[in-house]
């Protein structure tokens, strides 16, 4: 254990062997310097309150001198990106710490923006400031809102410059998840036919994160049931919130369902269900509600990499083998639709099972887009509208149609309901104009908005102490854009 922070490594991943990852230094930040911290993801690892005053921390999380115990190397995996297959991917601008035994269980640790590795491609290997507080805060929020995701433990940032659009400054983001295995790890020695590596990528993922899956029949058939399982509770958990996540490509897939790379990801304002926020994606591919199918279709794309697993002999044998696998996939669909109808009965406040708590769910969305009605403060406003349904029918251009609605969703509450619903239904989530002030501070060199807005997301149910953090976005908001280099 090491005597500055009290982690003690263990480090699992790194057992697989150099077919899986590249062991490298970081690069360096020159001159770093404090950007942001998480308490509660500190918290999570079992850090002392005062880890960020210990000998070496700013140096460990900028990449400068890892902290004993640390063993830093890069993933290798491949994916689809777009739908179209990309070949060989990995860690570009990531790079694997270690694991550390945890409270919370065995963590691993990654710095985003130490530098080039072998994956790189094109890339510099860097983050800049303005991606990584986007990452960093989102993070934090979307645990906060308790749907399955990545932490993020702190940023560091330097004064290096970074060409992205513009000329930007460097940062790191240290993220935090019990793994960070993709679905295009899995392709990766697939698409290679390098089964053997496959084999153990699969018998080592379940031993660690899926045990249950190891006396199973067909262990990876099992697996992709799981995967499917937690893949449609993480889509219904987004969809609920209004998250759009903007590349849903197979890279970016969490083998443990979780949301995994924050770039161009976005909460939606006004409700629109072909909403786009990665203004790089064109065609509309991972716009809002094209997101529970994405998800589908990349799990097929899990399932044709798991086929080598399963024994095939002859003709007949691939196709029993397929059919199981479709089998296991086809679990989801069933899946979302189910926690999809739970989070919406959640969010309007319905006790029990009714046979028109869909069509009532569905009319009420039907409302909002038309309007164009905020997807957040719609639901909010909501949850007070069975005695005060004038800040909601606000929101509506057509307030006769809401009124005729709220008839029918009143007849369906029970008592309690407000109370129910303000526990759910989020006050604050991290508006792109949110991320885009505390972004526009730290470039000036002001953290605080940073530190502040991280407070008011760890507690966003509760009506914040400054009424614009969940106030509707001022007219300025619309001309944000996000990217891919976000």
């Amino acid at each position: 254990m090491d005597s500055l922070t009290g982690l003690a490594w263990t480090n699992r991943f790194a057992d697989l062997g150099p077919d899986f990852f590249t062991e490298l230094p970081a690069q360096g930040l020159p001159d770093p310097h404090w950007v942001a911290q998480s308490p509660d993801c500190a918290q999570l690892l079992g850090l002392p309150a005062d880890w960020t005053a210990r000998p070496g921390a700013l140096a460990a999380m900028s990449g400068n001198a890892p902290w004993p115990g640390m063993r830093p190397l890069a993933s290798v995996y491949s994916g689809h990106q777009f739908g179209v297959w990309a070949g060989q991917l990995g860690d570009g601008r990531a790079l694997w710490l270690g694991e550390v035994d945890t409270p919370a269980g065995p963590q691993e640790l990654q710095l985003k923006g130490a530098g080039l590795t072998p994956y790189s491609r094109r890339g510099d290997g860097r983050a800049v400031l303005r991606s990584s507080i986007r990452e960093f805060l989102c993070s934090e929020a979307m645990a906060a809102l308790g749907v399955p995701t990545t932490r993020a433990l702190c940023i560091t940032g330097s004064r290096l410059p970074v060409i992205r659009e513009t000329v930007e400054t460097a940062a790191v983001v240290t993220r935090v998840a019990p793994s960070f295995i993709r679905f295009g790890h899995f392709e990766h020695f697939a698409h290679h036919d390098q089964l053997d590596a496959l084999r153990r990528l699969a018998n080592w993922f379940i031993a660690h994160h899926a045990p249950e899956c190891a006396d199973a029949p067909e262990p990876a058939v099992a697996l992709l049931r799981k995967v499917s399982l937690q893949t449609a509770d993480l889509i219904a958990h987004w969809q609920s919130v209004g998250f759009c996540h903007g590349v849903m490509n197979t890279d970016n897939m969490s083998m443990l369902g979780l949301t995994l790379d924050y770039g161009p990801f976005g909460f939606m304002d006004g409700f629109d269900p072909g909403h786009v926020c990665n203004h790089s994606d064109d065609r509309g591919r991972y716009a809002y509600a094209r997101q529970p199918a994405v998800a589908f279709w990349n799990l097929h794309a899990l399932a044709q990499a798991l086929l080598p697993l399963l024994p095939i002999e002859t003709e007949k044998d691939a196709e029993s083998s397929t059919e199981r696998l479709l089998e296991a996939v086809e679990g989801y669909r069933e899946r979302f639709a189910s926690q999809m109808l739970v989070r919406l009965r959640a969010k309007l406040g319905l006790e029990g099972e009714d046979t028109g708590d869909q069509a009532l769910a569905d009319d009420f969305l039907k409302l909002m887009a038309a309007s164009r009605a905020d997807f957040t403060q719609s639901f909010r406003r909501l949850s007070c509208a069975i005695t005060a349904p004038g800040p909601l029918r606000d929101l509506f251009i057509d307030r006769e149609a809401v009124d005729a609605w709220l008839t029918r969703w009143r007849a369906r509450t029970t008592v309690g309901a407000e109370a129910r619903m303000l526990a759910v239904n989020p006050a604050v989530v991290l508006r792109n104009h949110l991320a885009e002030g505390a972004i526009r501070a730290a470039q000036d060199g002001d953290f605080g908005e940073i530190a502040r807005l991280l407070k008011v997301l760890g507690r966003p149910f509760d009506e914040p102490e400054l009424p614009r953090d969940a106030a509707l976005p001022p007219d300025w908001a619309s001309t944000l854009e996000v990217s891919c280099s976000s």
